[in-house]
């Protein structure tokens, strides 16, 4: 209890439309194996909120309303007009960020909401902070280090 189904289902699209360049272009095994887990998971973590029994029960509906579907429209929109080439994967990439900067919206509102926030879920959005701050920290040091980094960050 705690979690947002529909922050999950947010990652999980961010995870798809990011690494749907798994069918096109091989980096290394590492890298594919690691994409693969990432979607693997997001989509197992949405199927057991959504249809295991024990799980099923402990997510509270009534309090996850936020209307995540507009930020989903949001960030396609964001993507069709910002982005670094008008390609479909460069698009789906660009969507995938912007709709991962606010995929924890959900989560936040359910909080708030609640009023009551465990030490398990707690934890959880801290982590999911402190992801999103070392993935910032990986950006900066792209961007200084690498010469083919894109300047358009």
């Amino acid at each position: 209890s705690g979690v947002s189904l529909k922050t999950q289902e947010l990652y999980a699209i961010v995870f798809l439309a990011r690494y749907l360049d798994l069918f096109t272009d091989f980096i290394s095994i590492y890298n594919t194996v690691m994409k693969l887990i990432f979607i693997g998971s997001s989509l197992a973590i949405v199927w057991c909120m959504r249809f295991h029994r024990v799980v099923r029960r402990s997510y509270d509906r009534d309090l996850d309303t936020f209307r995540h579907y507009f930020l989903v429209g949001f960030s396609l929109l964001l993507a069709l007009f910002i982005h670094e080439k008008f390609t479909f994967q460069e698009v789906l990439w660009a969507f995938s960020i912007y709709l991962e900067a606010v995929a924890i919206l959900p989560q936040l509102i359910l909080l708030q909401r609640s009023g009551n926030v465990d030490n398990l879920t707690g934890q959880y959005v801290f982590f999911l902070g402190a992801y999103r701050a070392l993935y910032i920290l990986n950006w900066i040091y792209r961007y200084f280090t690498e010469a083919h980094f894109g300047r358009w960050i």
